[in-house]
């Protein structure tokens, strides 16, 4: 438990006593927002050091568009593009910088299987489907996992 959840857990703690000698239901009340401000804690303390690479096609479907967009450096890059039998590396990609990789020709349909690590080391691997049809990423996937989901 980090120094925020500590001291949110005390002084939440200390109010929801007070409020008991006060009115019951008002504890209970302050005691739910205190489990509400910990629980949120501990899911922002899982994104801090979450890279995520995402994998599209350009627009013109000649390029392969390679975007960090989680909060850490994402390092050792592998892309992998089944079954085009295409493989290339990108050294490391900082949030929100985007990497391009043109290919010979146009591709109508294809996976992206992207394998890469965070500066600590740990492996992570994630698989797109890229179609020339079917422009941008899926607006319903969350942005980062949830519940340490990984």
């Amino acid at each position: 438990m980090d120094k925020n959840q500590r001291i949110v857990l005390v002084g939440g703690g200390l109010i929801t006593l007070a409020l008991f000698f006060v009115e019951p239901f008002f504890a209970l009340i302050a005691l739910v927002c205190v489990l509400v401000l910990l629980m949120s804690l501990r899911i922002m303390g899982d994104t801090t050091d979450y890279p995520l690479v995402t994998a599209d096609l350009s627009e013109n479907a000649r390029e392969v568009v390679v975007t960090n967009t989680g909060t850490t450096r994402a390092q050792k890059i592998h892309v992998d593009l089944v079954p085009l039998n295409i493989e290339f590396d990108i050294a490391s990609l900082d949030p929100d910088e985007i990497s391009r990789f043109a290919l010979d020709t146009m591709i109508s349909e294809a996976k992206a299987v992207v394998t890469y690590e965070n500066p600590r080391g740990e492996a992570f691997k994630r698989s797109y489907p890229l179609s020339a049809l079917r422009a941008g990423r899926d607006p319903t996937e969350p942005l980062f996992p949830i519940f340490g989901s990984r």
